[in-house]
């Protein structure tokens, strides 16, 4: 029995020495640590004294600390920043879905300011900005070397004052500049038509009002069509849709599938992440859907099409999207002025992360240009085309009753309608011929 407790002290004691072993030189590295970043923290209250009592002008202090603090952000990432009370005001205001200004959501690449996309119907949408193009001057102030937010400031100004902005845009020589008014920026996120068979869902950024309006406008769009039955599918046009809010990426993504994930978020820590799933109930029944995307859409709208292209829920076309896959959560700081910081990523159901490589098209399909006006109607290749039924003393058709000719002429206008389309949007064009396709496959089962 003594062998036994002297054997369990032994054991208790070398388990000790073997702790005060390797605790030992881990807490010598914490106290190094610690020690080193005091020092760091030291040596920038040293340089904010030198430069507050010794630069050649009388600084701002308050604007320096708050300069220091955006470059301590920005240098994590592009998307990553400080917003003094002004611009956290006026993001909670965009949020809204109303806001004064150019109305282009842009980032920032190679030291320029790059579009990421304009906003539908606003000034810099009219006055031709596109995205993909670096501005580089505003009121021929350089933006080389400026921050994201100083640039974007820059750029803010009173309603209805003009503003010129230097770009280069790829494919042209020269820079050139565009001439903007300001203006308020009233963004109606999701606008529906009817194209033929059927609803074209346009959503233009993801703000609160996002998935309300594509609910009613939805539903508006069936109705005028003379109900689902009417319908042979539903086009999501995500092209030049800069993102915006999570929550309504989930909620148009949750509006098309029945069950599933939707997206998951990883980030530095376990408690960071989460996983989010479908809700029973689509407001497509079953209908096929074909999203639209391009280089200016990102971020929530890379969500929507990477939800709906791993459930095969959609027919993902046009070209490779932005590829912005993190998330930023706004962090309120004293002074009423908050930092947006980049916490997570996210992934599709899947499991892969557009961070970078952005959501792939399932049908690759570029933008034409649009079609020369020199053509008139009824010409091709600039010759005038010419049918049977314009010859002459023509037999004419004595199978078809007088309502089905009347279909038939019904049937060619609407196809000459689509040929119009593929002219001035080819992409939609395409996403409506597919889903013509799959009606027809669908009806046929």
């Amino acid at each position: 029995m003594k062998k036994l407790v002297v054997a369990a002290v032994g054991g208790t004691m070398a388990g000790f020495l073997l702790t005060a072993q390797l605790t030992g030189p881990l807490i010598a590295q914490e106290a190094a640590r610690t020690k080193s970043t005091y020092e760091q923290l030291d040596l920038f209250g040293d340089i904010f004294e030198r430069i507050r009592s010794a630069y050649v002008e009388e600084v701002d202090e308050e604007e320096l600390i708050h300069s220091a603090i955006n470059g301590m952000l920005t240098s994590l990432d592009p998307h990553s920043s400080y917003l003094p009370p002004e611009d956290f005001d006026s993001m909670q205001v965009q949020t809204r879905g109303e806001f004064g200004g150019l109305g282009i959501e842009v980032t920032q690449e190679n030291g320029f300011v790059k579009v990421v996309s304009p906003i539908d119907d606003t000034p810099a949408d009219e006055a031709g900005v596109e995205s993909g193009d670096f501005i580089t001057k505003v009121d021929g102030e350089s933006t080389l070397g400026m921050t994201l937010d100083e640039a974007v400031a820059l750029m803010r100004g009173p309603i209805g004052s003009e503003i010129v902005i230097t770009v280069v845009r790829e494919g042209t020589e020269e820079p050139f500049d565009i001439t903007i008014v300001r203006d308020t920026i009233k963004i109606k996120a999701t606008r529906a038509r009817v194209e033929g068979d059927s609803v074209v869902l346009r959503i233009t950024s993801f703000t609160d009002q996002t998935y309300s309006n594509l609910e009613s406008e939805l539903a508006k769009k069936v109705d005028e069509a003379g109900g689902l039955d009417q319908v042979n599918g539903f086009v999501v046009d995500l092209r030049n849709n800069p993102g915006g809010l999570l929550n309504q990426a989930i909620l148009v993504s949750d509006a098309f599938l029945e069950e599933g994930e939707i997206v998951s978020t990883r980030g530095r820590n376990s408690q960071d992440s989460d996983r989010i799933n479908a809700t029973p109930g689509d407001l497509a029944k079953g209908k096929p859907v074909v999203v639209l995307i391009n280089g200016g859409s990102a971020s929530a709208s890379e969500i929507v099409a990477g939800a709906l292209q791993d459930h095969r829920r959609a027919v993902i076309i046009g070209t490779r999207s932005f590829g912005k896959g993190s998330v930023q959560t706004i962090m309120p700081l004293q002074g009423d002025g908050a930092m947006r910081l980049t916490t997570a990523r996210y992934y599709t159901p899947s499991g892969r992360s557009i961070q970078a490589l952005g959501v792939s098209p399932d049908i690759l399909v570029e933008q034409r240009p649009k079609a020369p006006d020199s053509l008139s109607e009824g010409e091709e290749n600039g010759r005038q085309q010419r049918f049977e039924s314009d010859l002459r003393g023509s037999l004419s058709n004595d199978s078809l009753s007088d309502d089905e000719k009347k279909q038939l002429e019904e049937e060619r206008k609407a196809q000459e309608q689509a040929a119009k389309l593929r002219d001035e949007d080819s992409q939609l064009a395409y996403a409506l011929d597919v889903l013509k396709g799959l009606s027809v496959l669908a009806s046929d089962n």
